[in-house]
């Protein structure tokens, strides 16, 4: 649980400023990343050791070898994002650090967890923002277009100005955190 507490300061660091000035600080992520991996190997050490029983499992490590994995897997998936679609690199480096503390199938869940929240959230202000009827009356005029009822008709610049809205990750990376966690099963079990 020492372990889940600190990853949470890191990414609250990283949502407060990355909602504030738009910027994930690598001064943040790169120390989040170096304790995860230490006190990872560090669990790994002592879990071999017979006189620290529980070590690993009281401060919620998950050893170093998964830790290793969680950080590529996460790091490479937002990558892949950060090359295809945008992502800003700070959510890249955010996510791999979620994936270096919790390890590979916590740290994708985190992960899939983060863009599900992010993606609900981006929708809800896009409807706050345009209006759900414009934003409905639009979808079926581009559906009748695809099925050959009607011609395409492109978006028009207002249309693409509030689909042009950026997301923040790191914020929605605290909740996918604690819906993933031992805590997160305590309050949804």
């Amino acid at each position: 649980m020492v372990s889940l507490g600190v990853l949470l300061l890191f990414l609250g660091v990283a949502a407060y400023t990355d909602f504030r000035w738009r910027k994930i600080y690598n001064k943040t992520v790169y120390p989040g990343i170096f304790v995860a991996l230490i006190a990872n190997a560090l669990g790994t050490w002592l879990l071999d050791r017979p006189q620290a029983p529980g070590f690993a499992t009281t401060w919620g490590l998950v050893g170093l070898s998964d830790s290793v994995i969680g950080f590529l897997a996460c790091g490479l998936v937002m990558l892949a994002c950060f090359l295809l679609f945008g992502i800003g690199g700070g959510d890249v480096k955010a996510m791999a650090m979620v994936g270096a503390f919790l390890g590979l199938e916590k740290g994708v869940q985190a992960m899939l967890w983060t863009f599900i929240l992010g993606g609900a959230v981006g929708l809800t202000v896009l409807i706050w923002k345009v209006g759900a009827w414009t934003i409905l009356a639009r979808v079926g005029r581009q559906l009748l277009s695809v099925l050959g009822v009607k011609q395409w008709t492109p978006l028009t610049e207002q249309e693409r100005s509030a689909l042009a809205m950026k997301l923040f990750l790191a914020p929605m990376a605290i909740p996918a955190v604690l819906l993933v966690t031992e805590l997160g099963d305590r309050l949804f079990m």
